[in-house]
């Protein structure tokens, strides 16, 4: 299949030609031609995917094809959870309509309004918006809804996570009943599908991945560590690696604080992004991870969500976090498009029970590795054993080591030697530039 087979027009064949892709990704096969053919869709893909694209480039051709003309109006509304995929998205479309005669602005939070509104009154065919920032518009009267054409919900699980389900629905009652509806989300969880029921209209399914799997090329460890250690270990790890780009995860917005100072204080260049910093704080801490000024970024998953760092090598789970399918979409930052990357979780043992959920949404146990002067006071407990997806929890019992079991993960120290000595070169290739 390449693109020219799904129908695209010559301005958008020479833009995605630009951009040096020679054929589409499965969720564009799936996806671009039920947009094209004026169906809602209902599309789950993981994170790396291309379904941005999966969306930008039919939403383009359709408004390329039309007939009528409009004084750029806005046609098109994507909504995403957070400013970074707001902006990620606002500049694929740019991209992939650099040779097209449509507008596009993107509208957030946490910054200033006044710049957006002036854009606005220039005239928009096409709104990338976060909800909030979104009704603040509306309610000063500077977005009209009236010619709207297509509705896009980017990430809709995470929006579901972040609260913004009654702001959603605020919007939807702002808009046309006749229009086309593109959702997209990382799983089809059970609250994404009462959602659509109320969106969409006779939706086409599209899931390219089965649902809470991991990126095949993701080679995965867990690290067992005290608690009180997992800050040294973590520096062991990046100067011993000589790791130069690594996305680190924490639980809270504190701790995202408290570990980008003691990196920096240990010599390495750190930053730290939350929903508590300023745009231009973020900004300035992703422009600089990106260009290799910043060698660590900390992160919440609110804050991480949606960023797209080409060929990123590894992340690190400095904490667990409390929802398991987190996991899935922390890591998948890494092993993207095509790419091999690694991911690095450090357990202490009062995370058990977050590991044992997570190991049972991906189903396998991930092997475990100890670094010599990092082994735990405090044993991080065996795996429990895994069930088939709806089976019913049984009991406590542990898996006799439970490390051998389905998934390849071998026993805690069952890596050989090496697992125990400093972190120099494994023999699986852990060694990552």
């Amino acid at each position: 299949m390449t693109f020219e087979q799904l129908g695209l027009s010559a301005p958008l064949l020479r833009a995605v030609n630009e951009k040096g892709y020679t054929e589409p990704s499965p969720i564009q096969v799936e996806a671009i031609p039920a947009v094209l053919a004026g169906r809602d869709i209902m599309a789950a893909a993981q994170t790396g995917t291309g379904k941005t694209a999966g969306f930008t480039l039919p939403i383009l051709q359709l408004l390329h094809q039309g007939d009528e003309p409009h004084p750029h109006r806005i046609r098109v509304l994507i909504l995403t959870p957070t400013r970074e995929l707001a902006a990620q998205v606002a500049e694929s479309v740019t991209t992939y309509g650099a040779h097209l005669p449509f507008k596009s602005a993107v509208v957030f939070g946490g910054v200033k309004i006044n710049p957006q509104i002036a854009k606005l009154r220039r005239g928009v065919d096409i709104l990338v918006a976060t909800p909030g920032r979104l009704l603040d518009l509306h309610s000063q009267g500077e977005v009209d809804f009236r010619e709207l054409e297509i509705l896009v919900l980017d990430e809709a699980d995470r929006m579901l996570d972040m609260g913004f389900i009654h702001d959603i629905r605020r919007i939807l009652k702002l808009l046309p009943d006749r229009r086309q509806n593109l959702l997209f989300s990382a799983t089809f969880a059970n609250e994404i599908r009462a959602l659509t029921r109320t969106i969409l209209h006779d939706p086409v399914e599209v899931e390219v991945a089965p649902r809470n799997t991991t990126a095949e090329r993701v080679e995965q460890w867990v690290y067992p560590v005290d608690k009180s250690k997992k800050t040294a270990l973590l520096r062991e790890l990046v100067i011993d690696h000589d790791w130069q780009q690594v996305l680190v995860f924490t639980r809270t917005k504190h701790g995202a604080n408290r570990l980008a100072q003691n990196l920096e204080k240990a010599g390495i260049n750190a930053a730290a992004i939350h929903g508590n910093k300023s745009q231009g704080a973020r900004t300035r801490a992703l422009e600089g991870f990106k260009g290799g000024n910043v060698r660590v970024l900390v992160a919440t998953d609110i804050a991480a969500r949606g960023l797209d760092i080409a060929q990123l090598p590894q992340v690190v789970n400095f904490d667990l976090p409390n929802v398991p399918e987190d996991y899935v979409h922390r890591i998948g930052r890494t092993g993207r498009a095509g790419s091999s990357g690694k991911a690095y979780s450090l357990v202490s043992a009062d995370e058990i029970k977050q590991l044992n959920d997570i190991q049972q949404v991906i189903q396998r146990h991930i092997t475990r590795e100890y670094i010599s002067g990092f082994e735990p006071d405090h044993e991080v407990p065996a795996n429990a054993p895994l069930r088939k997806p709806g089976q019913p929890r049984q009991g406590q019992r542990k898996s006799g080591g439970g490390n051998n079991s389905r998934g390849g993960a071998q026993t805690a120290r069952g890596r050989g030697s090496e697992g125990h000595k400093r972190p120099r070169r494994r023999r699986s290739g852990t060694r990552a530039k």
